[in-house]
């Protein structure tokens, strides 16, 4: 399991908006702004935030739980309302909630829909209500969690992939037109990270992490799955003040994921099998 330092203070005095809080990759951003010093609301549809804020309350931490379906453009609001009304203040949101829908020439209207609209049409609805309160304060930042399948086709993903592939454009325009405000705008596209949904695909009763981590390591230069909170390390530097130049970029934590190919993975393959 890797593991981070955080830096002390960092981000004390400020507040933020992590959507999908509860579990996997915004949880751990949850987790590390909390121990930076930020005081921050939760946006999830899973009532099990409720226990993650006696939690990390009881560490001492300043938090806030909104359940609620981002798919609702007044739950969108309420969160920022909320956030807002309890520290009087907004510096960062970060979009991490999605809906992992991966079908391809099988999926319905309703599954586009619900790719779409608990996706980038969220990302884009949750960021209409904090531009308002970043705007008062002079700035702010946001993240909107894109994917390695934002830029490359992989079998039966037509809605998952098509989605992440919205964002990463709509981290841009966001970027340009926010920034007359002083709010920067940047994505951060992983690679096959150890969250739910791959502990999912994972089959643990088949074998587990154990098992899986080398054949999906395969995938990466560094031959292994990331961590959640390699992932959340990422977001924090790019909500940092040492980001304060960097807006419209987009920032892979995906072990060299797309910088390899079929040639480097058939090299890291015989590689493997000659030790």
């Amino acid at each position: 399991m890797q593991s981070r330092q955080p830096i002390k203070n960092r981000f004390k005095g400020k507040v933020a908006i992590v959507t999908g809080g509860v579990n996997g990759i915004g949880r751990s951003v949850v987790e590390e702004l909390c121990r930076e010093g930020a005081s921050v609301a939760i946006a999830d549809l899973d009532d099990s935030g409720a226990e993650l804020v006696q939690e990390l309350a009881a560490a001492g931490f300043e938090v806030l739980f909104i359940q609620g379906n981002l798919a609702e453009e007044a739950y969108c609001k309420l969160v920022v309302d909320q956030t807002v009304a309890r520290w009087g203040r907004l510096d960062f949101l970060v979009n991490n909630a999605f809906s992992f829908t991966a079908k391809g020439l099988d999926a319905t209207r309703q599954d586009w829909e619900r790719s779409l609209m608990v996706g980038p049409v969220a990302y884009a609805t949750m960021a209409k209500y904090a531009v308002e309160p970043m705007k008062m304060q002079g700035g702010g930042a946001i993240i909107n969690m894109s994917s390695i399948s934002a830029f490359i086709a992989q079998p039966n993903r037509w809605t998952y992939n098509a989605a992440k592939g919205a964002v990463h454009n709509l981290t841009k325009c966001m970027a340009l037109d926010l920034s007359p405000y002083g709010i920067r705008v940047n994505s951060v596209s992983p690679g096959w990270i150890w969250t739910r949904e791959v502990y999912k695909a994972a089959n643990l009763d088949g074998g587990g992490r154990e098992k899986w981590d080398p054949i999906w390591g395969e995938f990466h230069m560094l031959r292994r799955c990331g961590e959640p909170v390699e992932v959340a390390a990422a977001t924090l530097f790019l909500l940092s003040d040492d980001a304060a130049f960097i807006t419209a970029s987009d920032l892979a934590v995906d072990g060299g994921y797309m910088g390899m190919g079929s040639e480097g993975l058939g090299k890291q393959t015989r590689l493997a099998g000659s030790k």
